[in-house]
C-alpha cells in the first residue's frame, strides 16, 4: 500500500516549499513517503501558525493547540479527527507516533505561555527537541530508520537544525520581543537580555552566537556518526537536509553577527551542488 494523499494540506505544503532546501531533500524521497513528510511538514506548519502569528489572545491560541491535541487523540482513538484527518495515512502506513505529535505541540505551547527570551540551555534543549528533534522523530519513521539509530539522529540533527534556525533568525525574532540565545552565553559575553532588540542591536552579540554554532557544529557532528554507520533506510533526505543547513551555519558565521546583518542564504547553484554530492552518496 502507498500513500498517494491529494489532501488540500498537504498540495498546499507542496507547492509552498517548491524551491526550497527542504523541498529539494523531499524530492529524493518515492512519492509515498514525501507526502508523508509533507502531511507532517503540514502539522507543524500549522501548529507553528498559531504560536507565532500573534492572532488572538494567549488563552485564545491555548485553546486553538488544545484542539489540535483533541484531534490527534480522536486520530489514535480511529475516531473522527477534524483538522488531523489529514494525517491518517501517514500515521497508519509509516507508525508515527502520538507522543512525538503531541512533543511538537508543548514546543508552541511554550511559545505561546509566554515571549522566550534568554532561556537557560536546559530549557533551550528542551525546547529544541520539542520543536525540531520531535519533528525528526517522526521523519525517521517515514524514512525507514530503526528506533535506535533513527531516534539518535533525530535527537541530534533536530538540534543542529533549529540551533542554526535560531542563529539565521535573531532579528526576526527579536522583532516578535523573542530571543532564543541561552542566558548562559549571553552573560558571558556581557549582553543585557531583558529586551530582545537591544540584545541582538548589541556587538557583543556576535561572541553569544558564535558560542551557539559550536553547539550546532557538535550535533552536526553526532548526526554524521550516526549516518556513517550506513543505517537501514532512507537516510539520503537527512544527509542533504544536513549539508544544506551546515552549508547555512557556515555562511552565517563567515558573516558574523555584528550589526547591522544582511541576510544569508546557500545560493541555488550551491543548492545543486550539495543535493547531488550528498542524494546520491551510499
Amino acid at each position: 500500500m502507498t500513500f498517494t494523499d491529494t489532501a488540500p494540506e498537504i498540495r498546499a505544503v507542496e507547492q509552498k516549499v517548491s524551491g526550497s532546501s527542504f523541498y529539494s531533500a523531499m524530492r529524493l524521497l518515492p512519492r509515498s513517503e514525501r507526502n508523508a513528510m509533507f502531511a507532517i511538514y503540514a502539522f507543524c506548519r500549522a501548529v507553528d501558525d498559531i504560536a507565532d502569528d500573534g492572532v488572538g489572545t494567549r488563552k485564545e491560541r491555548h485553546e486553538q493547540l488544545a484542539q489540535w491535541r483533541e484531534d490527534i487523540e480522536a486520530l489514535y482513538r480511529g475516531r473522527e479527527s477534524g483538522q488531523a484527518e489529514f494525517l491518517t495515512d501517514a500515521m497508519r502506513l509509516y507508525g508515527l507516533r502520538k507522543d512525538d505529535f503531541f512533543a511538537v505541540i508543548d514546543g508552541m505551547e511554550m511559545d505561546v505561555a509566554e515571549d522566550i527570551c534568554a532561556p537557560v540551555l536546559d530549557m533551550l534543549d528542551l525546547y529544541c527537541d520539542r520543536v525540531a528533534s520531535a519533528v525528526g522523530r517522526l521523519s525517521v519513521k517515514v524514512f525507514g530508520m530503526e528506533d535506535g539509530p533513527g531516534f539518535q539522529l533525530a535527537h541530534h540533527l533536530g538540534r543542529a537544525l533549529q540551533l542554526t534556525n535560531i542563529l539565521r533568525d535573531i532579528d526576526e525574532d527579536a522583532s516578535i520581543n523573542r530571543l532564543y540565545l541561552p542566558r548562559e552565553f549571553l552573560d558571558e559575553a556581557k549582553v543585557a537580555h531583558d529586551d530582545p532588540v537591544e540584545a541582538v542591536e548589541n556587538p557583543a552579540v556576535d561572541g553569544a552566537c558564535r558560542q551557539v554554532a559550536l553547539l550546532a557544529h557538535e550535533h552536526f557532528r553526532q548526526a554524521e556518526t550516526v549516518l556513517r554507520e550506513s543505517p537501514r533506510g532512507k537516510v539520503r533526505t537527512p544527509r542533504v537536509m544536513g549539508a544544506v543547513y551546515a552549508a547555512l551555519l557556515g555562511k552565517l558565521e563567515a558573516r558574523g553577527w555584528l550589526p547591522p546583518r544582511g541576510v544569508v542564504r546557500p545560493s541555488k547553484a550551491q543548492l545543486l551542488f550539495l543535493v547531488l554530492q550528498h542524494g546520491f552518496a551510499r
